[in-house]
């Protein structure tokens, strides 16, 4: 850092900062004066401070309150980022002092939170007792972003999503594999038929996930590919949802295997095999360095580090599926 930037950071008032973004929430100096239980000349002069410093106008001041300059609009995105991180530091280190001993931020995708990671993270809890996570569901491309802006230690997500994300600065670790299937009515004309192409599929309404998600990016990406559309009858937020639909003449739709054994039962469904080679996906671990991650996060990542001898899944679960 060059010393005019420590400079900076050390002319910066956090309470001027604190005060600007009440200003700004409530549009008047007055009430923000009101609910800061401060004198409005002293709001005043602190903004004026603030604007000194930054040897910028930040506010437009009229008879009804104020607006933002552009300036201004920058340093509020900011100064919120800024207050938020700092609320989350007094959060944690308060978690700390009663006796948690470490903090790990996972954003995950909702393919890895429903097949994998309750099994995974519970057996990493029993171990570690003192580390606490905090697990966030993001689609697999808000959960590289989550990484790449610092919101979150780890992501689980997609590997063709996390990996086209490689070249920002993102390095990737494999996790698990999962198998997307058709999900149909019982007594549909696809029931009992698999494995089929996704192909057989488009004659049929479907319902879809959510458009950013990596499934429908990857079934309207199929379709594109053939020439042809998917007809989307309805789209939903979540796999249960999905089934429900389903059951209900809505349509058909695409989801992983495992996720629909957990979760079939809202339903008289079945499930056909796809034999398309994309049907076939990989979920990694993403974190922006692995090696310059806190101790705590590095022994998450251990734990869910694929044994080499099971082909991508944990020695628990080959043995539950021998038995």
């Amino acid at each position: 850092m060059k010393p005019s930037e420590r400079n900076f950071a050390r002319r910066i008032d956090l309470t001027s900062l604190q005060l600007f973004v009440a200003v700004c929430e409530l549009g008047s100096i007055g009430k923000a004066a009101e609910r800061e239980f401060i004198a409005a000349s002293a709001v005043s002069k602190r903004l004026s401070d603030l604007e000194a410093t930054l040897q910028t106008t930040l506010l437009y001041r009229h008879a009804r309150g104020v607006d933002l300059t552009p300036a201004g609009e920058s340093l509020l995105h900011h100064a919120r980022s800024v207050l938020f991180s700092l609320d989350r530091m007094q959060g944690e280190l308060s978690e700390y002092a009663d006796g948690v001993r470490g903090h790990v931020r996972v954003h995950a995708s909702i393919s890895a939170i429903v097949q994998f990671l309750p099994e995974d993270l519970g057996a990493f809890a029993r171990r570690h007792g003192g580390i606490k996570i905090d697990l966030e569901e993001h689609l697999s491309s808000a959960v590289v972003r989550a990484v790449q802006e610092g919101a979150a230690d780890l992501g689980i997500c997609n590997a063709a999503v996390a990996e086209l994300a490689g070249g920002q600065a993102l390095q990737t670790r494999p996790y698990r594999s999962d198998r997307l299937v058709l999900v149909v009515p019982r007594g549909h004309a696809l029931a009992g038929r698999g494995p089929l192409p996704f192909e057989a599929s488009l004659a049929f309404d479907h319902v879809g996930l959510h458009s950013d998600s990596s499934i429908h990016l990857a079934t309207r990406s199929a379709a594109a590919g053939l020439g042809r559309t998917i007809k989307l009858r309805i789209q939903v937020t979540g796999l249960d949802a999905m089934c429900r639909m389903i059951h209900n003449g809505l349509g058909i739709g695409v989801m992983p295997l495992r996720a629909f054994e957990l979760t079939h039962g809202v339903g008289a469904l079945e499930h056909v095999a796809l034999s398309d080679a994309w049907a076939m996906r990989q979920i990694r671990m993403v974190a922006r360095d692995f090696a310059a991650l806190p101790v705590t996060a590095r022994l998450l990542v251990e734990h869910l580090a694929p044994a080499p001898e099971t082909s991508g899944r944990p020695a628990s679960e080959d043995a539950a599926l021998a038995a």
